[in-house]
């Protein structure tokens, strides 16, 4: 099993403070009972033996015989520390490997812990710390890069253990009996579910306290039936995105027009189609029509249909083609009159490139629109060119950052 690294804090100093020591004491003109010429040697010879301390002790050189008593004595304090400090240092990493993580957390108690160390956990602990500076937090993962782990401990004050949580004889020894909420962050989205079910076999008293996030929607709405589920709080990062974007834009924009609405998804991927669920969840009586363009519509369109049954709008328009050709946009003009009332035109495809060429574009030939263009970070770059050109620019990161369920960021 993967142990963090030692810390070596406090030994370099220590180590340094010893090899002076010895080699002060040689170089005062100490002699060794075993080497009784060393007080003729050169200084790099004298240097060699002192580090040879920290190996054998001064097993192989003898006692520090003769010489000035101030070089006798810090030769012992050499003597005995150099070997004492290796000692420590051994001891320090047969305890590592036999029991890597229970003697740091023992003493950790109503926390958080947070399997996976990628995007989506600093997206959440940046949240947690503005709400909850002191929080106690544990990080957990497979792998964990150097500079994400600095990341980690350095920007958010969490603890960082490196092991599977999926292996009982890990989740055993992680005291997950006294934390306060777990949350499953990782990439791969059946190790969250195989995670979750061993967790809640184990300590069935974090029922409801464990917090699922799935990368795959399908699979997520695949596995709500099952019992692991039911005793989790299942979501995907886009849902929360979703319903941040239809809070802060389109329902006021939908209060404000008296005619009922057109809403474009260009672009119908996961952000997409969290969007248009959403939207049958809250807004189908302020729409009149929604058209949904993309390189694969009509199989995802129809996939969507399978799991949601979204059939409460009156009038649905698909087209299939790249957002990026004017033909595709032409074709839906035939269809939707863009320019008689002020369409909701949503560019969330995942190039942010594209979305916001296509976006500046839009603008200029649908004044009255209003376009909301998508980007994974947030950019201060997009949101420049967006207010210069009248256009709301989107980051899935920030919308997720600030659409976090409050009784997740608190004890």
């Amino acid at each position: 099993m993967p142990i963090t690294s030692i810390n070596f804090g406090w030994r370099w100093p220590a180590a340094i403070l010893f090899f002076a020591f010895s080699l002060t004491g040689l170089l005062m003109g100490v002699s060794l009972s075993e080497r009784p010429n060393i007080e003729t040697a050169d200084t790099l010879t004298k240097a060699y033996y002192s580090l040879g301390l920290f190996v054998m002790g001064g097993l192989d050189l003898g006692t520090p015989q003769n010489g000035p008593f101030m070089g006798r004595l810090l030769l012992w304090i050499a003597y005995f520390g150099a070997p004492i400090l290796a000692a420590s240092t051994l001891i320090e990493a047969l305890v590592n490997v036999l029991s890597p993580h229970r003697w740091r957390l023992h003493k950790i108690k109503n926390h958080i812990v947070i399997v996976g160390s990628g995007e989506l956990t600093i997206t959440f602990l940046k949240a947690l710390r503005v709400k909850s500076p002191k929080i106690p937090v544990i990080v957990i993962d497979n792998q964990v890069s150097k500079l994400r782990e600095h990341e980690l401990r350095a920007q958010f004050a969490v603890k960082v253990v490196v092991g599977d949580v999926t292996h009982s004889y890990f989740i055993n020894r992680l005291n997950l009996d006294k934390a306060n909420k777990i949350l499953m962050l990782g990439e791969d989205n059946f190790q969250s579910y195989e995670a979750a079910n061993k967790i809640l076999k184990r300590f069935p008293s974090l029922k409801n306290n464990i917090i699922i996030h799935c990368n795959s929607i399908r699979f997520m709405r695949s596995m709500s039936g099952s019992r692991v589920a039911k005793d989790c709080i299942n979501f995907n990062s886009y849902q929360l995105a979703a319903k941040g974007l239809t809070k802060q834009y389109l329902i006021n924009h939908f209060l404000k027009t008296k005619p009922k609405d057109v809403v474009v998804l260009a672009g119908f991927g996961l952000f997409g189609q969290t969007i248009l669920e959403e939207l049958s969840l809250f807004a189908t009586k302020e729409i009149d029509t929604i058209a949904i363009i993309d390189k694969d519509a009509q199989r995802r369109v129809l996939v969507v249909d399978e799991q949601l049954k979204l059939t409460k709008f009156c009038n649905r328009e698909v087209l299939e083609g790249d957002i990026s050709h004017p033909r595709i946009w032409d074709d839906l003009s035939k269809k939707i009159d863009l320019n008689h009332s002020e369409p909701i035109i949503i560019l969330g495809t995942g190039s942010a490139e594209e979305n916001l060429r296509a976006s500046i574009w839009l603008k200029e030939k649908y004044p009255n629109a209003l376009i909301i263009s998508r980007s994974h970070q947030p950019s201060k770059f997009a949101q420049e060119v967006g207010q210069q050109h009248g256009i709301y620019n989107v980051s899935i990161t920030q919308l997720v950052k600030e659409n976090f369920p409050q009784e997740w960021l608190s004890l």
